[in-house]
């Protein structure tokens, strides 16, 4: 398989790979690693009053999980769907390896982005001990088409959700967790390492001259806040939203805050 022919389904089959509801100003979500495009529920539903809102699912989560691709080539997807659903530009939101991807499409595509939604994600690379780890951890199912075993699924909900969802939204978690253990443990493979070895891109921060909000969980056991913090100086116009009580996944863990601060957000800015 090329990735011409995984990049085409983005502009062929959009109307299977997404979730498009109003209309308006576009605001295009990417999803993060192990998540799908339904982890923007909660987005869709409080913009789509006045925004076109669109989700998508990134390879990982496709029949075009592999073989090996790279964040530059998920930025070259999201611009096909732009391209199939008719929008030169967006404002593209991105959680964790969706906002990986966001900063690299605003790079590559300027022209193509109105403004960005950083979500639980930093323009540093995760740093080496931790990227060993994560490495680890993925090897073995390199050529698995077998579902990834439900015990390495349910060993990452402490990396994806915080502490206060842990303990008040068991659910939530166990959710997660029956979707996870269904995925081929190839697709986690190729997923994670589109990501491992990516470059700092911090030093290209400043030719990124559009609004951007920062949305990060207090409680983000993968990414720390203060990870996310220096974008706010590097960036040119760059603002800050924490989500209390939320982890990695805080648009989903703390739905009303993350939605007040992004509605917020579009509707000053745009």
């Amino acid at each position: 398989m090329s990735d011409e022919t995984a990049t085409a389904m983005y502009r062929t089959r959009t109307d299977a790979l997404t979730t498009d509801v109003g209309e308006g100003r576009p605001v295009v979500f990417a999803h993060g690693t192990l998540m799908d495009r339904t982890m923007f529920e909660p987005q869709l539903e409080a913009l789509k009053d006045e925004y076109r809102a669109v989700a998508y699912d990134l390879r990982a989560r496709t029949d075009r999980y592999a073989p090996e691709y790279d964040l530059w080539e998920l930025a070259d997807d999201c611009a096909a769907l732009l391209d199939g659903i008719g929008e030169d530009s967006a404002v593209i939101a991105g959680m964790s390896m969706g906002g990986f991807m966001g900063l690299r499409f605003a790079l590559e595509y300027p022209e193509r982005v109105d403004g960005l939604v950083l979500i639980d994600s930093m323009a540093t690379p995760h740093p080496e001990e931790e990227r060993a780890e994560y490495e680890a951890l993925v090897e073995p199912y390199e050529d698995v088409l077998e579902p990834l075993p439900r015990e390495i699924a349910a060993g990452s909900t402490g990396e994806l959700f915080g502490q206060t969802t842990h303990e008040e939204n068991p659910e939530l978690v166990e959710a997660w967790v029956d979707r996870w253990a269904t995925y081929p443990g190839r697709a986690v493979h190729y997923e994670l390492n589109s990501w491992l070895g990516r470059e700092d891109v911090t030093d290209r921060l400043s030719e990124i001259d559009v609004p951007v909000l920062i949305v990060h969980g207090e409680e983000d056991p993968s990414i720390a806040p203060e990870q996310a913090e220096p974008m706010v100086e590097e960036l040119p116009d760059a603002e800050m939203a924490l989500i209390p009580e939320a982890g990695h996944t805080s648009n989903l863990e703390g739905p009303e805050a993350a939605n007040d601060a992004i509605r917020t957000f579009l509707d000053e800015r745009f």
